[in-house]
């Protein structure tokens, strides 16, 4: 124990167990950080290692970087950066921003029975397992007949959906496809930004507290851009599909043809990158649309070889 006297608090010393028990942190896991250098050695006293409060600080600081998602190699080069008298609070305001809400919708939760209610009164443990798996409800800890839903608008989607006919598993199939095209959108949006804005001050590993604290305050003003982006861009898409397909029912009676719509396909961003390396960005839709083009002819022919040589 620590004892307080007229020339102040006295340092703090653990043990390497009483450290552990401090930070969280098993005792492997200080010998790991310590082995690579994210943790600074303890003092020898004798036969034993006395760690301080310093050691305890780090540990916190290290947990948090990991829990923000930094590997422990970055997280060594931003500690180095601190300990040369760079600073680190311009780094970890960043990522507070970066992985604050980006939205403004609030998470609820319900129960089983009013889920069951919601969905027709008719229990469905597939579906609810579905949900799971997609992150729309996540369990409750202690709780076997509660969940919390992290986005009520979503939840509210797919109950519309369901009143108007839509099986659930068409519902869960579709909010697979809506993901994979969204999060292709946020890519290609951090990478427009990041390109056009952020590179400038992010060019330093890590940036320096100015730059870091800059760029945390251009997050906060180009947080709403990509959703207002989006928002308006699907207004003006629904708009045009479904007065067309609607207009296409009317006329002919049939279903609308999609034989003449230009369709959107999620790419791997790997790939596109790797396309407009090869050929340009102006000219990746048209490498893609001649290589698919291609294969299919290749297939074709492979096709009537391979039936003429049956025949």
């Amino acid at each position: 124990m620590d004892e307080q006297s007229g020339a102040g608090r006295r340092p703090v010393e653990y043990r390497i167990e009483d450290l552990a028990h401090h930070s969280g942190a098993t005792v492997r896991t200080i010998r790991a950080y310590q082995d690579r250098g994210l943790l600074p050695r303890p003092e020898r006293r004798g036969r034993a290692n006395v760690y301080g409060d310093a050691h305890l600080a780090r540990l916190r600081q290290i947990a948090d970087l990991l829990d923000r998602g930094y590997t422990l190699a970055s997280i060594k080069e931003l500690l180095e950066a601190w300990d040369a008298g760079r600073g680190l609070s311009g780094v970890l305001g960043l990522a507070a921003e970066v992985d604050g809400p980006w939205t403004d919708e609030k998470a609820d939760r319900i129960t089983r029975a009013e889920l069951d209610a919601a969905f027709g009164g008719k229990p469905d443990d597939a579906a609810v397992a579905d949900a799971i798996a997609l992150g729309v409800l996540e369990p409750m800890p202690g709780r076997d007949d509660e969940y919390l839903v992290p986005s009520p608008q979503e939840l509210a989607v797919a109950v519309e959906l369901h009143a108007a006919g839509v099986p659930l598993l068409a519902i869960s199939g579709h909010l697979r496809e809506l993901r994979g095209q969204v999060e292709h959108i946020a890519a290609r949006f951090l990478e427009f930004t990041t390109e056009h804005v952020f590179a400038r001050y992010l060019g330093h590993h890590p940036p320096t507290d100015a730059d870091a604290a800059e760029a945390a305050s251009l997050v906060r003003r180009l947080r709403p851009l990509a959703q207002q982006s989006v928002d308006a861009e699907l207004a003006r898409a629904m708009r045009l599909f479904a007065t067309r397909h609607l207009q296409q029912h009317l006329t002919s009676g049939q279903p609308a043809s999609r034989t003449d719509e230009a369709l959107s396909v999620a790419l791997p961003v790997s790939t596109t990158r790797a396309v407009e390396a090869l050929v340009g960005r102006e000219n990746v839709a048209a490498f893609i649309a001649a290589a698919t083009e291609r294969e299919l002819q290749a297939r074709t022919l492979e096709s009537l070889a391979a039936t003429h040589s049956n025949t």
